[in-house]
């Protein structure tokens, strides 16, 4: 039996192939374990649905915990991810993108109640809910609780829920925060399909391919600083800042500071 057919016949709704190694999945996640890098593929309805795609979770959830960098899909650009507890992960993220390593990496949660758990938040969390699950991401000020090594120049942190089913249950399942960046080499453009940086997946785990960004702007999230009571500061436009203005300025009279902090 061929290998796309055995697939075929024994995941339904899920397409996996494999770019290091052509073994048959029967042994299901456990084969994650053997494989190098693997090329996970949704269907249509596992991007829409939360309580699809347990295969490509799975997978995912593993490399992640075992400390290896993985690609995957958000609501923006395709991003890559690791633990962000894991300071050898973290590394390996900046020597895959040949990130400078002054340039901060974003978390990405869950939920919102995780957001306290990594974060001093300094606004009402009905603002948080009406900018989050979206593309934005919130700089605030790090707790205790984040690995020390992450952005270790900064007291800082920028905090992402991307509005994608997959992304949310990823870290859901992780229970723990994503450090998460674009999925590119550092100062190339944002890449918006997986082949567009086929370049890096022989340094991933897993490559989750979700198909084509809706997004064609690859402005990535709309990044706001409200790390100070009472003000805000767009630190980059993204692809959601007209909405978000209206939110801070509109609904919650916040003032915008030009000034860094």
């Amino acid at each position: 039996m061929s290998f796309s057919r055995l697939i075929c016949t024994t995941i339904r709704r899920l397409h996996v192939n494999s770019f290091s190694c052509r073994k048959p999945l029967n042994e299901s996640v456990d084969m994650c374990k053997e494989l190098k890098t693997r090329v996970l593929r949704l269907s249509d309805d596992l991007k829409t649905h939360t309580h699809d795609g347990a295969e490509v979770l799975k997978c995912t959830v593993m490399a992640l915990k075992a400390g290896q960098v993985v690609a995957v899909p958000t609501d923006t650009i395709y991003g890559l991810a690791c633990v962000a507890q894991n300071s050898d992960a973290v590394r390996r993220v900046y020597d895959i993108k040949g990130r400078n390593g002054d340039k901060p990496l974003a978390i990405c949660v869950g939920e919102i109640q995780d957001i306290y758990s990594f974060c001093k938040v300094s606004v009402k969390e009905e603002l948080l809910r009406d900018l989050l699950p979206g593309p934005v991401t919130l700089v605030l000020e790090r707790s205790a609780a984040l690995n020390r090594d992450l952005n270790p120049f900064t007291k800082l942190i920028g905090v992402r829920i991307p509005d994608h089913p997959f992304m949310r249950r990823l870290c859901q399942m992780c229970a723990e925060p994503l450090a998460l960046t674009s999925a590119n080499i550092s100062s190339h453009t944002s890449t918006l399909a997986v082949h567009e940086f086929e370049d890096l997946w022989p340094s991933l785990a897993v490559v989750v391919d979700g198909g084509p960004i809706a997004d064609r702007s690859r402005l990535g999230s709309t990044v706001v600083d409200l790390s100070v009571c009472g003000t805000f500061r767009i630190i980059r436009p993204g692809c959601a800042l007209s909405a978000t203005l209206k939110i801070l300025e509109d609904k919650y009279g916040l003032l915008e500071d030009s000034v860094s902090h």
